[in-house]
């Protein structure tokens, strides 16, 4: 298992919760190759969904870009192994 290696480059999630997308990752790493990406964040994303309801969005990948708009507090982009993991609530329309 590779607990404790992750890097947090950018995060406004609670400790609680980032531990939970750390954790997420972990298993979803001991279940896939970490070239299946799309598999990965499919499994992340399920549990947070299962956890903090619906709407999350998961990004994994060693090059992408991106800009979007998120719920405030819901937001995490860390570093483990060779991959880059998104995860984020998208922002309610007014």
């Amino acid at each position: 298992m590779l607990e404790g290696k992750a890097l947090v480059e950018d995060t406004d999630m609670p400790m609680k919760m980032q531990a939970q997308a750390m954790e997420s990752a972990y298993q979803a790493l001991d279940l896939y190759d970490v070239v299946d990406c799309r598999s990965i964040a499919a499994h992340i994303k399920k549990d947070f969904d299962k956890i903090y309801g619906g709407g999350w969005q998961c990004v994994v990948g060693s090059n992408f870009g991106c800009f979007f708009t998120h719920t405030k507090g819901t937001f995490i982009y860390f570093t483990l192994e060779t991959l880059n993991f998104l995860i984020f609530k998208g922002a309610s329309s007014p």
